[in-house]
């Protein structure tokens, strides 16, 4: 049976940056919020043409190679290359935007660019928006009235579980992010050997407003560890995150229990 009071569904997926990026879209004027999704996508789209380092013929290809400037690139790559560089700065340069000595930002683009989209369907009028972004999600108000948007979090040792499941009852805008070698293996790099983070760490999910800094900061946990990587993300204002080690061992920021349901 219908729900009355539930508000419109606009649902769609889009395989683009090497993943798939699902949006799931409640209320607002039809023709405005699908006008929305419609750049949201393209914008999606032309950011994996500017800053894929797979792409020879990128803005951040041939920066990395020296061939241009940062001036002589879309503004957006020096907005990139800043939130990078203050990731940088935080995180006591656990998080880097260079890989093998070149510039390589895709460990903030993703997070970026999901809320960029996703804040774009919300300043089109939706009362509800949740983007994922290869498991990395973005949500701002609600799907429908008096129920909040869930998200599952995995279990990188029990596939197919679930860790724990963040709930965004009260919050007006909610991001979630996880960095692990449980997906694409040992991927995340020490910024400060070069080489593969090698922690006690299979997992660190951070949740706060911004999946921009949400997805940089599970990133540099990771390559933290557990020990230093909780106690820095405790020090990080409103921010929660759920770390798991190889020894399936979970531990917690103290206020993350506030944000589970």
């Amino acid at each position: 049976m219908t729900d009355p009071e539930a508000p419109p569904v606009l649902r769609h997926a889009e395989e683009v940056m090497g993943t798939v990026f699902s949006f799931d879209v409640r209320g607002g004027e039809p023709e405005a919020v699908r006008a929305a999704l419609e750049e949201a996508i393209a914008h999606l789209h032309r950011v994996d043409e500017v800053f894929s380092p797979y792409r020879e013929d990128s803005r951040i290809s041939r920066l990395a190679r020296g061939e241009v400037s940062a001036e002589d690139c879309d503004p957006e790559v020096a907005e990139v290359l800043a939130l990078g560089a203050e990731a940088e700065q935080v995180s006591d340069g656990w998080f880097s935007t260079r890989f093998a000595g070149r510039i390589d930002p895709t460990g903030i683009v993703k997070g970026w660019a999901v809320e960029r989209a996703a804040r774009r369907l919300a300043a089109a009028g939706a009362s509800g928006v949740s983007v994922n972004g290869g498991g990395d999600v973005q949500m701002y108000g609600m799907p429908e009235p008096h129920r909040p948007w869930r998200v599952g979090v995995s279990d990188p040792l029990r596939p197919g579980g679930l860790a724990a499941v963040v709930s965004a009852a009260g919050a007006e805008e909610l991001a979630v992010a996880t960095s692990g070698t449980a997906e694409r293996g040992a991927h995340i790099v020490d910024p400060r050997t070069g080489r593969s983070a090698v922690t006690d760490l299979v997992a660190v999910t951070v949740v706060g407003p911004s999946l921009t800094w949400a997805d940089a900061w599970a990133t540099a946990a990771f390559a933290m560890g557990s020990r230093a990587g909780l106690a820095w993300l405790e020090s990080l204002p409103d921010v929660e995150a759920l770390l798991i080690t190889a020894g399936d061992e979970v531990r917690c920021t103290g206020g993350l229990a506030a944000r589970l349901g």
